[in-house]
């Protein structure tokens, strides 16, 4: 088979990665790639937002399957003009990724279906959003409406935070188009987990739990980021919980999106909050997330190109997963400056020492290929990753390669995965 992978981050380093070891893989074309994923098959110079040039490439080379890994292909119809082409792909189509693409849209299906989320208003005038935030004495969560490649949640201690969110979101427009409207949400206290599942529309297939590190600073202090680490599993998030999920979360969204006409098929995570009341949502996202996809695709043991053909062909059903039972470990190295502005063209070190040390891989996600020199060329570098006997074994092992890597300006957590060991 010849797959394309779309997308050029971490996330779609670690599926090149890992579909790259099916038996069923013949080609693996990567667009528009990065310094890893050329190492893992043949890198595109197409645009993963250039819907057209993708399909006439896959067209043009009778790909088999197409993986879509960012969201914003995803939200602008990828999937629907593959499929009008007669080409399979894996994801929801657009109508479906409206669970990302729009806030408002997301919480709106969750009221009607009584799923657990934080209470909300909606707003597109930034007088109203303000005079609202004015009358509020408690910690809230300002969220752009649209996509903010994982940025857009600004939590606000105070009044005066939320008011400078609020004009930094839908005045300055910090996320364009997308702070056109905001959600205003009650503040949620607990412990975040990722939940990702497949499904094919009908059944729905959990992949092994993960949490992620969004803020920039140790701690969980900072802004938000794309993601600074993660690992799997998740000990926060017992058996029962994962049936509680799947029963209360993940099947009655799918099972609404199929009676309302928009099947969704592809993953679908949930960004949880696991309060004192239980799992409560703060978002879907319809695509592996990122750093969780690499843990979480460093522990399965299954052909990932069976699961993924199940999920488009619609018999997910036949597939059981099957994970290794050790634990993973990402710990995401980054630019110096992000998640605001950085420099770019810093040439990395270490890594050919780094790729030798056994059950770590190095995903590249903002790297790029110069004159035969691997530099930086994003915010987020590299996502190093651990296999390990438990958490701590895996947190051990990362770092030891993490400390292998350096370039000028070179930033990490040196916390990834703590949470982890108080329990």
């Amino acid at each position: 088979m010849k797959i394309l992978v779309v997308g050029g981050g971490g996330r779609e380093d670690a599926l090149a990665w890992k579909l790259s070891q099916s038996r069923l893989a013949e080609k693996i074309f990567i667009a528009p790639g990065n310094a890893g994923t050329s190492m893992r098959g043949e890198n595109v110079p197409i645009s993963a937002d250039d819907i057209d040039g993708l399909r006439e490439f896959a067209l043009r080379e009778s790909v088999d399957l197409t993986v879509v890994g960012p969201e914003l292909p995803l939200t602008m119809g990828i999937v629907d003009a593959f499929e009008e082409a007669g080409l399979k792909v894996f994801g929801p189509s657009r109508k479906a990724a409206q669970l990302e693409g729009s806030k408002v849209f997301s919480k709106e299906l969750m009221t009607r279906l009584g799923i657990p989320t934080a209470r909300y208003r909606k707003f597109t005038d930034p007088v109203e959003a303000r005079a609202f935030v004015e009358g509020l004495n408690s910690q809230v969560v300002i969220k752009a409406d649209g996509l903010a490649a994982g940025k857009g949640a600004i939590v606000c201690q105070t009044m005066d935070e939320a008011l400078k969110a609020t004009d930094t979101i839908m005045v300055k427009r910090a996320f364009g188009d997308a702070g056109a409207s905001v959600v205003v949400e009650e503040f949620l206290s607990g412990e975040e987990a990722s939940f990702i599942a497949v499904t094919d529309g009908t059944t729905v297939l959990p992949l092994a739990p993960a949490q992620d590190h969004k803020a920039i600073y140790e701690g969980d202090r900072g802004p938000n980021t794309g993601g600074m680490g993660a690992y799997s599993p998740a000990p926060v998030v017992t058996k029962a919980m994962e049936r509680e999920i799947t029963e209360r979360i993940m099947e009655p969204v799918v099972r609404a999106m199929k009676e309302a006409g928009t099947p969704y098929s592809g993953v679908l995570y949930a960004g949880l909050m696991l309060t004192e009341n239980g799992p409560m949502v703060l978002e879907f996202n319809c695509r592996f997330g990122d750093p969780e996809a690499q843990p979480i695709l460093m522990r399965l043991k299954n052909d990932l190109v069976e699961v993924l053909l199940a999920s488009v062909e619609g018999r997910l059903h036949e597939i059981e997963l099957d994970w290794d039972d050790r634990a993973a470990v990402c710990v995401v190295m980054a630019s110096e400056g992000y998640p605001g502005s950085y420099e770019k063209g810093k040439e990395i070190h270490g890594l050919d020492e780094a790729v030798k040390v056994e059950d770590v891989v190095v995903f590249h996600a903002g790297t790029a290929e110069v004159d035969g020199r691997i530099v930086t060329a994003g915010g987020r570098v590299l996502g190093v990753t651990g296999l390990g006997t438990d958490i701590g074994d895996a947190i051990k092992r990362t770092y030891s390669v993490v400390e292998m890597i350096s370039w000028e300006g070179v930033y990490y957590r040196r916390d990834i995965g703590a949470k982890a060991l108080r329990r």
